[in-house]
């Protein structure tokens, strides 16, 4: 789906990168950028630069960066189009309808049918709870202690007994069986026919962060397996990278998450007053989950079931959480199972005293790491202060590292210095016990050199982009074509374009990339890490070996994929490696 890149440099034009960004983050001006708190991870110093000039901004932590547009797509979740929307709005800028590649109108008008079937479903299910033979599912919820409010607020409803309601009721609206599976709401097969995916269940609508309909889970009123059925993957719905409650939650005023297990816990904690719950889809925590929470906060409180699998599940959740720069927090529930019991049980209050008391993630997983351990003997002791010692070394900051240690110490009851150097030569004999390197394989020598390669291309483009001077002495000897992944070929050959202009504005070469990918990817190339070399002299020379590794790897690229029969290109190669001659021998000016 695209807007045409004129009409999208107009919306980019009128919206100040700074001004955006400063409604998101605190900045301050340092030369002649702005730095701040990057939102994308948790830091402690700010690496998060804006610059008013290039219209970009750029976390030298990690990685992160783009322009405006990708920085609301990467904040508030939305697709290029919506940030453009968005932003084309807050600039009084209006937008005419649509232009589609056949390919994107198809996709685009996929998932409009698609979400207008889940709300309609949605509705469906609500309408089937309110009528007569809703009154065993209303009642059912009800019984769980749930208002009227709550019901409504979360469009609750239900699938009634009968096995192909939903399917009549949506293709009495015109929508094929096709559509209906692509949905996930109906199942076809040559015994049965065609019959709902859902029936006889308590339906929980799932929402995305914009409130879409995009699933639905379902739960047994009785005994029935499973318990809860969720929606299958489809082109709306990715378990991995949604969460349920998100809707309410990213509107909530508290800096944490309360991250549950169920549906229900969810819900009896937004009733309770505690609209920052949210809870993964009938999966465990992903990557995706983590870095999706980052966008709306740096902290979560794990209120996982208090039996053994609740806590195996807090365990694994707390490194994925701690990889995005989440601070975890483990909140116990004991003598309940989950946080609906609890809130029936103790209340609102109660709870929040436990949430005042919830244990540090790395404490927490010590605290079952004890449980392996004979304590109260000196060899059990020693053992598991040992193990404490390795899991110490996972803090790479060494404050965090000396904090965890005194923390630990004065809980066990150990001297710090003495702990200390246990940490110290816990690190020493991790270090040592390297497996034994085998000779690597072809293969992976290839991608290594790949990977290098690619390197260089876009250490190149950072260059040429930085250095107007620079860009002068080497385009005659580099080439757009030269740039042999895709994306960065059409980078250079959109800033090669500008400088012909002499209109040079790498903000606006990111209007031509409407994934969040690509965006990520470009950014990356207007701000790749050069290894910082301390003289003229040095820098110079690296830049010439860049550009001669960029055109030698562009000539065997192209050799490789050379047509005998292919004169005319046969032709052109020779010519590159006559170019290449003159590189060898070329003097490349920094200043």
């Amino acid at each position: 789906m695209y807007y045409s890149e004129e009409l999208i440099e107009e919306v980019r034009l009128k919206n100040d990168i700074v001004d955006v960004i400063s409604g998101y983050v605190k900045l301050q001006k340092k030369g002649s950028s702005y730095f701040g708190l990057c939102p994308f991870h948790n830091e402690k110093s700010p690496s998060f630069s804006v610059s008013r000039q290039k219209q970009m901004y750029y976390c030298f932590g990690c990685g992160e960066g783009g322009n405006v547009f990708t920085f609301l797509m990467e904040y508030e979740n939305y697709s290029f189009t919506e940030a453009v929307k968005v932003l084309a709005d807050r600039a009084g800028v209006e937008l005419p309808e649509v232009e589609y590649s056949k390919e994107a109108r198809e996709r685009a008008d996929l998932k409009s049918a698609l979400l207008e079937i889940n709300k309609l479903a949605a509705k469906y299910f609500y309408a089937q709870l309110k009528s007569p033979q809703g009154e065993k599912a209303y009642t059912y919820l009800k019984d769980r202690q749930l208002s009227d409010g709550t019901i409504t607020a979360f469009g609750l409803g239900y699938s009634n007994k009968y096995s192909d309601d939903l399917y009549k009721y949506l293709k009495a609206k015109g929508y094929s069986d096709q559509l209906l599976m692509k949905a996930g709401l109906i199942t076809i097969d040559e015994k049965h026919g065609a019959y709902d995916k859902f029936w006889n269940r308590v339906m929980f609508p799932i929402m995305d962060a914009n409130n879409r309909v995009i699933g639905f889970g379902g739960r047994v009123m009785g005994d029935g397996k499973p318990k809860y059925l969720n929606s299958p993957e489809t082109p709306v719905f990715d378990k991995s990278r949604n969460l349920y409650g998100l809707h309410r939650a990213r509107s909530s005023r508290k800096p944490y998450f309360l991250l549950c297990e169920g549906y229900m816990d969810v819900i009896a904690l937004h009733q309770a007053g505690f609209t920052n719950a949210v809870a993964s889809l009938g999966t465990a925590l992903t990557s995706g989950h983590a870095s999706l929470i980052k966008r709306y906060v740096d902290e979560v409180y794990l209120t996982y079931d208090s039996d053994d699998a609740g806590t195996r599940a807090a365990l694994r959740a707390m490194p994925i959480l701690k990889e995005v720069g989440i601070t975890a927090r483990v909140i116990r529930m004991d003598p309940y199972k989950d946080p609906d019991e609890f809130i029936k049980n103790l209340g609102a209050e109660a709870f929040e005293e436990r949430i005042s008391k919830a244990r540090n993630g790395f404490m927490f997983g010590l605290e079952i790491l004890e449980r392996e351990y004979d304590m109260n003997s000196p060899e059990g002791k020693t053992a598991f202060m040992c193990e404490a010692a390795k899991r110490l070394n996972q803090f790479d900051e060494e404050i965090e590292r000396n904090n965890y240690i005194e923390a630990v110490a004065k809980n066990y009851h150990v001297n710090p210095p003495d702990l200390r150097k246990l940490v110290s030569r816990m690190a020493v004999q991790t270090g040592l016990a390297k497996p034994v390197e085998r000779p690597r394989s072809t293969v992976n020598r290839e991608k290594d050199k790949e990977d290098g390669q690619l390197k260089s291309q876009r250490i190149l483009l950072t260059w040429m982009i930085e250095k107007e001077s620079i860009f002068t002495q080497i385009k005659k000897y580099i080439v757009p074509e030269d740039f042999t992944e895709n994306l960065y070929r059409t980078v250079a050959r959109l800033l090669y374009e500008q400088y012909d202009a002499k209109a040079v504005n790498p903000a606006q070469i990111m209007n031509h990339f409407t994934e969040e990918e690509e965006h990520r990817k470009v950014a990356e190339l207007f701000h790749t890490k050069i290894q910082s070399l301390s003289t003229i002299q040095e820098q110079e020379k690296a830049l010439k070996e860049t550009v001669i590794k960029v055109k030698e790897y562009s000539i065997e690229t192209a050799a490789k994929e050379l047509e005998p029969t292919d004169m005319r290109g046969l032709q052109k190669l020779m010519e590159a490696k006559r170019t290449l001659q003159d590189l060898e021998k070329l003097h490349i000016s920094i200043n």
